[in-house]
């Protein structure tokens, strides 16, 4: 089965879509499923940008309500996760995942589902350590807090994750596991991205939360997006149980823009006889019928189980039986089932409505499953206010924090006392504008310096204000010293990228000039009889075809696309 593998989307489905199309026709494949790692901007209306962490000259509509409105189809089978920059509102109203729009399938907060046998499962948002141990509780309209907040992983989805027993296939994040940078080529990576070198001196770039997830699920994939840059990466786990090491493939690719690795395509078996169709995953859902009880949409903090002796519970893994449960549930139907429904008016670019507010709206997918599994739905508590969730605990509440060792202080530690990153999640030299990224490219060709990334990138990165309330960072006094979590040591960092198995490569030329390009060849060199790993690279509207230095491949230019892409704040979560 080939899967194409998207970086950050941002909203760029037209494109994607055109670039897997041109790859099809020319390599004689046919793509199976998309996986989109993030920053995806299911943007129905002008309401939804509002939702959107993005200053609000860079919020633009782009492609994705074509795709809502049932004017367009995705092609092929698209299954993704949140980022940092998504429109927060519709996301909610699918907590345990559910269609965005006719075969585009988001994943939830964190989910697991099936597709020809492959087992998929992702992790939703980007690690900040001090909304980590809070629960869901925001709901539209976002203050400019709750706007950043609403997109920060918590540990409930970690624990939920952590039940998982059978072998993960592929697992999805947006943010890397820290550490990962030692498994692959880092020089080369520090070349690419010259302000991540303190961080990974520092060991401090990626999620830790992350990190304990790739230690526990040790999948057979694990993609990841947000730097903006594409890397591989061979991680050899730890063996257990006196089982041969588990092998998981890392790879990131960057933002969807031309002259970028964006996508790849990837082999991966699946099992003969398997459905078509997309599916339920047994383990999961009785992984998320047992947990229910734990799930509060509250601001205060909250500490998973743990056999300490406090607890009558602290294993919430799946048995035969609770799995059996489940499929009675679906009536032995495992297929998802094709729900989707319009919650919001779509936008019309034939009658803007500027002044559309968020919307707030259950979601029937979300309704069904609940009804079905017994499951709660928590973005519907959280907009009722109920219990005053959005606001304060109850005494009740306040009484468990205690019993969990809580004091609910914002000065307490966090369980992991870093961020994401520090410095990249601060000041992204890469997030500017397209035009300026653009004339800052077309100055370097001309004077034959290089590419506009690695210019500029030595310059001392500034920090944000710790705590304030635009700053994305860790607010925990205790963040600087505390220990950091330690990886098993990395194997021998390869000279060149880990190449994935039957990934394709192409670089699109422009529509005018389609029979003048050639499909890049990539790099030879081969791992264990694998196929080189080579990547497609996107045209845009508006081209303007140079020679490139090499004398090869056509270089394509555009100006002035109307992407967002996020200088203020946001610029420092990529």
């Amino acid at each position: 089965m080939k899967i194409a593998v998207e970086g950050c989307c941002h909203g760029e489905l037209d494109k994607i879509y055109e670039s897997i199309s041109y790859l099809e026709n020319k390599e004689g494949v046919k793509v199976d499923l998309l996986l989109c790692c993030g920053d995806f901007q299911a943007v129905r209306n002008e309401g939804d940008m509002k939702c959107m962490a993005v200053p609000p000259k860079y919020r633009s509509m782009q492609t994705f309500y074509k795709y809502y409105s049932g004017e367009k189809k995705a092609p092929v089978l698209t299954i993704f996760i949140g980022g940092n920059h998504e429109a927060s509102n519709y996301l909610q109203e699918l907590p345990y995942g559910g269609w965005v729009a006719p075969n585009i399938y988001y994943l939830g907060y964190a989910g697991v589902v099936r597709f020809r046998g492959i087992r998929i499962g992702g992790l939703s948002g980007i690690f900040k350590s001090h909304d980590y141990r809070k629960g869901h509780f925001e709901f539209p309209p976002y203050n400019p807090e709750t706007m950043r907040s609403v997109y920060h992983i918590r540990n409930i989805d970690v624990f939920k994750l952590k039940q998982l027993k059978m072998p993960l296939d592929v697992f999805m994040t947006h943010d890397w596991p820290r550490g990962i940078y030692h498994y692959g080529n880092t020089n080369q990576l520090l070349h690419k991205k010259k302000f991540l070198r303190q961080e990974v001196e520092n060991g401090t770039l990626g999620s830790p939360a992350a990190a304990e997830l790739l230690e526990h699920l040790q999948p057979s994939y694990w993609f990841s997006a947000h730097l903006h840059v594409k890397f591989a990466a061979l991680m050899q786990h730890q063996a257990k149980n006196n089982a041969a090491p588990k092998i998981t493939k890392f790879l990131s690719l960057d933002k969807c823009l031309p002259h970028r690795d964006f996508l790849q395509i990837v082999e991966v078996a699946d099992r003969p006889g398997s459905s078509e169709h997309l599916e339920y995953d047994p383990e999961w859902l009785a992984i998320l019928k047992a947990t229910d009880s734990l799930q509060k949409p509250s601001c205060n903090y909250w500490n998973p189980p743990q056999d300490n002796g406090l607890h009558p519970r602290w294993d919430f893994s799946a048995t035969q039986e609770a799995m059996m449960e489940v499929v009675s549930d679906l009536s032995g139907d495992l297929c998802v089932s094709d729900n989707f429904s319009m919650t919001v008016p779509v936008y019309d670019p034939n009658r803007p409505q500027r002044k559309t507010q968020p919307s707030y709206s259950t979601n029937p997918q979300t309704t069904e499953l609940c009804a079905t599994l017994g499951l709660t739905d928590i973005y519907a508590i959280a907009g009722q206010g109920v219990q005053n969730y959005a606001t304060g605990a109850t005494e009740e509440e306040e009484e468990e924090d205690e019993d969990n060792g809580s004091t609910g202080s914002t000065d307490e530690p966090s369980e992991y006392p870093t961020d994401t990153s520090v410095l990249s999640n601060s000041y992204n030299p890469d997030e500017i504008t397209i035009e300026d990224e653009w004339d800052e490219e077309e100055e370097e060709e001309e004077e034959g310096v290089g590419c506009a990334e690695e210019k500029g990138t030595d310059a001392v990165v500034p920090e944000g204000k710790v705590g304030g309330q635009d700053s994305d960072r860790d607010s925990s006094p205790f963040r600087e010293t505390a220990s950091r979590l330690i990886l098993p040591p990395p194997c021998a960092p390869p000279e060149t990228e880990v190449p994935l198995r039957s990934s394709l490569s192409l670089v699109l030329p422009p529509p005018s000039l389609s029979s003048s390009a050639s499909i890049s060849q990539g790099s030879s060199e081969e791992e264990g009889g694998l196929t080189p790993a080579r990547v497609p690279k996107r045209t845009s509207g508006e081209t303007q075809v140079l020679a490139s230095h090499s004398g090869g491949t056509p270089q394509i230019k555009r100006r002035n696309q109307s992407i967002y892409t996020a200088v203020e704040d946001e610029e420092s979560e990529g």
